[in-house]
């Protein structure tokens, strides 16, 4: 099994891989986006760490089973042949209500079929009021013409 776009990485061809990541996070289909890592993948985030592609599906399954109405922005930041940095920004609220952003940094190292070997990610997370939001669009892809990152000031 592919997932292209394949490294090593152009300027275009690593937008779209940072895109497709970001559609498929937003979808919250934990089997699904898990199929974008290798087997073996490593990951960290934040304290916690995956050593197996159902490690990280079973991360994501409790991650969003707890972070709700999820929505996610991923930009591209640097790339390099099999690597990729991107900085993001996602809003959630939990169970009681409270909305929080949290703002990170990933960087991520792809085997030669294109699935995601490594993952370290770093995130910081702050409440904001739910008037203060920014990623307002209904659940699932974030439409083509909603402003990315850079364009909201983030």
């Amino acid at each position: 099994m592919s997932r292209p776009p394949l490294p090593p990485f152009s300027r275009e061809t690593a937008i779209q891989k940072v895109r497709l990541a970001e559609d498929g996070w937003n979808s919250r289909d934990a089997a699904k986006v898990a199929l974008a890592y290798t087997p073996d993948t490593c990951w960290r985030n934040r304290v916690e760490f995956a050593t197996s592609r159902d490690e990280a599906q079973a991360f994501l399954t409790r991650k969003w089973n707890r972070e709700l109405d999820y929505r996610l922005i991923k930009e591209l930041w640097a790339f390099t042949g099999n690597r990729i940095a991107v900085r993001y920004a996602y809003e959630y609220r939990d169970d009681s209500g409270q909305w929080f952003r949290a703002y990170g940094n990933e960087n991520w190292e792809f085997a030669e079929d294109g699935l995601m070997a490594q993952r370290h990610a770093s995130i910081n997370e702050m409440p904001i009021r739910e008037e203060d939001r920014k990623f307002r669009w209904p659940l699932g892809r974030r439409p083509d013409d909603h402003p990315g990152l850079s364009d909201l000031g983030l």
